[in-house]
């Protein structure tokens, strides 16, 4: 992002006119005074910082209506290049960061012009005198030390840079003129926009961090310049790029534009300029993560899971408030066996659990996928069962040996079955388990949510809070019954009470767990899910404090389950036949 290959110089005839920097592959900005006497033909750009590089041709294509004095408005032009230059374009920074001050002092802001003497070109270092704007045009600039390098003539449409993250906040359009007066004036990217529309789509939001741009548009440079990105024209690059972008974007992000993105920088700046919001962050860190994902060595996609599961289903017994129905079942070859049935005392639960488990690994096949998947009533939904001890002599928790699911007892209707294998059939193809967020602070109403959840892309619900809260009870409630093929939440959440209630934001634990459930799940194929949670929760179970140590993953696919020879339930209480 530091790199200075964008600074131009504009030269008429042969000499040089002044300064621009490079905005777009095949547009400079400069300004009007700097090009309004030179011949149509004779406009030339040069890249100083690529040595060696020939001049470009270029002609102006727009300006802001400048009148020819230096007081008059709009001194500004856009240059058009004979063709487009294989170098990233300046970034530009977002509305109002020049006026940040960090410790008390001003940002300082550095100039690369082309005075008298310097065809090379030179820098100067700058700040401003105040934040305010005159004649609702300019900053006034003033030496960061005196005895710095004065802005002159060939500073005139300099970018002005700030010099921590090389990013424009302004461009420069006159010199004191007196000498020894070390001040001027720059015209600031919001107004230029005024004057240029199409600049408007290149600024940034403020609620994206200085790292994180940096950090995308590293990406996207080292992308192109390794040719990653495909030809523009390509309708196969195009639509990459959307997916890229669709697989990282939130719930309230934008749509992607009808006609696509015609380049990867295209694509990063309507991340960095479109989204914006609490979750902005979110998505830029989605989506640098895709970016970054293209420069791994291509791999054999490997098979998705041939799950053999083991079904434990527990129900209310009806025999008081102290038994739990019991059915358990092994999955293997597309038939059902059944492993054991029984009403034991709470007490015994997890002793006859484990046992009955440990029976029924001998109906599958050896070294298949196996997952154990616990069908519970919706009120025991959120029951720990994968911190249970794997076996009587091992307190490992089950779920940090085996993968393991739960699902909803409720969704055993044949009409919900039906609609679950529609679902997952579609997310087969789908390359990450994109997560629909409901957040602590206002969650959308679950009529709404409901809709979200029936469309085709939707994939997994995610919730910042357990299910027993208040709050987003009925939220929980819809997403199982849309149904959502996928629900992931905390079992600690966000546990903030109805005196309390948590607005969500920075501080918030549910936020928290789904902005990392966002990075670690983005990019993992639905099927695969119940592996990755085991790999989580193994991590969890190694570290205090870790984001997943009570994580609960809702998983349903129906197809794992049916038994193909005689069509019929599981058993009489399995939800998932």
């Amino acid at each position: 992002m530091n790199s200075a290959e964008w600074h131009a110089r504009i030269e008429s005839a042969g000499e040089v006119a002044g300064a621009g920097f490079l905005i777009t592959p095949r547009k400079v900005l400069t300004c009007a005074h700097v090009v309004h006497r030179a011949a149509a033909d004779t406009l030339t750009v040069t890249f100083t910082e690529r040595p060696g590089a020939p001049a470009v041709p270029a002609r102006v294509v727009a300006d802001g209506g400048w009148g020819g004095s230096a007081t008059d408005l709009g001194d500004l032009a856009v240059l058009e290049l004979a063709h487009e230059v294989p170098m990233a374009p300046a970034a530009l920074a977002p509305v109002g960061d020049a006026h940040a001050h960090r410790s008390d002092r001003p940002r300082k802001l550095v100039v690369y012009g082309f005075p008298v003497g310097f065809d090379e070109g030179t820098l100067a270092e700058y700040r401003i005198t105040a934040t305010q704007l005159l004649n609702r045009e300019w900053i006034q600039l003033e030496a960061w030390q005196p005895g710095g390098q004065p802005l002159a003539p060939g500073f005139s449409g300099a970018a002005v840079t700030l010099a921590d993250t090389g990013e424009v906040v302004g461009m420069v359009t006159a010199a004191a003129g007196d000498r020894g007066v070390h001040n001027g004036r720059m015209m600031p990217v919001e107004v230029m926009a005024r004057y240029w529309p199409d600049l408007a789509g290149l600024v940034p939001t403020s609620d994206h961090r200085t790292a994180d741009r940096a950090r995308l548009r590293e990406l996207v440079e080292r992308a192109v310049r390794e040719g990653l990105d495909g030809d523009p024209g390509d309708p196969g690059a195009v639509g990459r790029r959307v997916r890229l972008y669709e697989a990282a974007r939130g719930p309230l992000d934008p749509d992607a534009p009808d006609e696509g993105f015609d380049s990867l920088w295209s694509a990063a700046l309507f991340v960095l300029c479109e989204v914006d919001g609490a979750d902005a962050a979110a998505t830029v860190a989605r989506f640098t993560a895709h970016v970054e994902s293209m420069f791994q060595a291509p791999v054999e996609t490997a098979a998705a899971p041939d799950w053999s599961p083991i079904l434990v289903d527990l129900q209310h017994s009806g025999a008081g408030d102290g038994h739990v129905r019991v059915e358990v079942s092994a999955y293997s070859g597309g038939r059902r066996h059944p492993v054991g049935s029984d009403t034991v005392p709470q007490a015994g639960l997890r002793a006859y659990v484990q046992d009955r488990i440990e029976a029924a690994f001998r109906y599958l096949t050896p070294g298949c996928d196996e997952l154990i998947a616990f069908a519970l009533p919706r009120d025991w939904i959120d029951l720990p069962v994968d911190r249970w001890a794997s076996a009587p002599d091992d307190d490992t928790p089950l779920g940090c040996v085996y993968p393991l699911v739960v699902t909803d007892q409720a969704r055993r209707r044949a009409s919900v079955r039906h609609q679950l294998t529609r679902a997952w059939n579609r997310l087969d193809s789908a390359p990450g388990a994109r997560v629909h967020r409901v957040e602590c602070g206002g969650p959308e109403e679950p009529r709404r949510l409901r809709i979200r959840l029936r469309q085709d892309d939707a994939c997994l619900a995610g919730f910042a809070t357990a299910p027993g809260v208040p709050r987003t009870r009925p939220h929980f409630d819809t997403s199982l019954n849309a149904p959502a093929p996928i629900v992931v939440w905390s079992r600690e959440g966000c546990a903030t009470g109805p005196d309390e209630p948590c607005t969500g934001g920075d501080g918030c634990a549910g936020k928290t767990f789904l902005d990392e459930l966002d990075v670690c799940l983005s990019q993992v194929p639905p099927a695969e899910l119940p592996r990755r949670v085991l790999a989580l929760r193994e991590e969890a179970d190694a570290e205090d404090g870790h984001w997943a140590h009570d994580i609960q993953l809702l998983w349903d696919d129906p197809r794992v389950f049916t038994d193909p020879h005689d069509g019929a339930p599981a058993h009489a209480h399995s939800p998932v036949a």
